[in-house]
């Protein structure tokens, strides 16, 4: 080999492993990425859903919603993409009483999710609203995204 040619094959190898070793960089879904983006969005959901049944005295403060996500369990670490995220999110109903809703959450490497919670916690696909109309319940399954530089 051509001392010219060595040295233009380092190159390109040292270019490609820098390359790579960029996209190796903290994984972009993680537990806390995750928990922050989903326990803002269940709250305002919840008032929504609230609102839709009446019930106006119903605050994201006063439902003080938390989340606790893991993914596939003890043994595997708490990041990367997947449908295999469950989130338990800790929050005071429209009744005042504390509860726990065990959701399952499909993470996406897009920084988006999707998430699906218990319909005996927070009800049915459809509710009937206060003109009784049936509409979409919000918090069934929902939607959506978080900061994959946080």
């Amino acid at each position: 080999m051509t001392r010219l040619r060595t040295t233009v094959l380092a190159a390109g190898l040292v270019a490609a492993t820098t390359a790579s070793l960029a996209g190796c960089g903290q994984p972009d879904v993680t537990r806390a990425r995750l928990e922050s983006a989903i326990t803002p969005t269940f709250a305002n959901l919840y008032v929504q859903r609230a609102t839709l049944l009446g019930e106006p005295a119903v605050t994201v403060a006063s439902i003080d919603a938390t989340a606790d996500c893991d993914r596939g369990g003890p043994k595997i670490p708490d990041v990367g993409p997947g449908p295999d995220w469950i989130c338990m999110i800790h929050f005071t109903d429209d009744h005042g009483q504390a509860q726990d809703g065990k959701f399952e959450v499909q993470a996406k490497a897009d920084a988006t999710y999707v998430a699906g919670g218990p319909s005996k916690l927070i009800g049915q696909a459809t509710l009937t609203d206060t003109h009784g109309r049936d509409v979409p319940n919000p918090v069934f399954e929902f939607d959506g995204a978080f900061d994959p530089n946080r």
